[in-house]
């Protein structure tokens, strides 16, 4: 019998976006947020971290940062731009995450907060060294990267199922 294959969750916080008057779905990333995004995007194929499916929010700021994001990567993943990511609650996307198929080992999930801090702390069962502290102290700032690890199929992510491999805040 062989050993459940070891898969990858990647959480991105969208970077920093603009205050307008468009509604909140509409709002666009601010400057620091177009400096900010490519360096996630980097920050990615430096930990050789190339997802196999990135499933995006539809909001223009999520769009926006996933757009200079992947341009620093070696290779375009398959991307899904998902309704579902915008205002997500907790239980919405670990519901999302189990729809992943089997043969998908690395997801990407660019979203929103709380839902990106709510999802790596619930998930992380354990973590590498001082990393979930680290985590809860920072509230999950904008274009910050976290890296859960898990073993099974999609269909098992829940509570404590997770470990937390890495935490990557933009400005570190």
């Amino acid at each position: 019998m062989s050993a459940e294959p070891t898969r990858r969750i990647v959480l991105l916080r969208h970077a920093k976006a603009e205050w307008s008057d468009d509604s909140d779905h509409e709002r666009p990333l601010a400057e620091r947020g177009r400096k900010d995004a490519p360096v996630a995007g980097r920050r990615l194929a430096t930990a050789g971290i190339i997802p196999d499916l990135a499933l995006c929010s539809t909001s223009v700021r999520t769009r926006e940062t996933w757009k200079l994001a992947v341009h620093e990567l070696p290779q375009r993943p398959r991307t899904v731009y998902e309704d579902r990511l915008y205002e997500a609650s907790l239980g919405e996307l670990i519901a999302l995450i189990s729809e992943t198929s089997d043969e998908v080992a690395d997801l990407l999930l660019v979203g929103h907060n709380p839902g990106m801090h709510a999802l790596a702390d619930a998930l992380a069962g354990e973590a590498e060294g001082d990393l979930l502290p680290r985590l809860n102290r920072s509230g999950f700032p904008t274009a910050a990267i976290a890296v859960l690890t898990f073993s099974g199929p999609w269909k098992s992510v829940e509570h404590g199922t997770g470990r937390l491999a890495a935490f990557w805040p933009p400005h570190e």
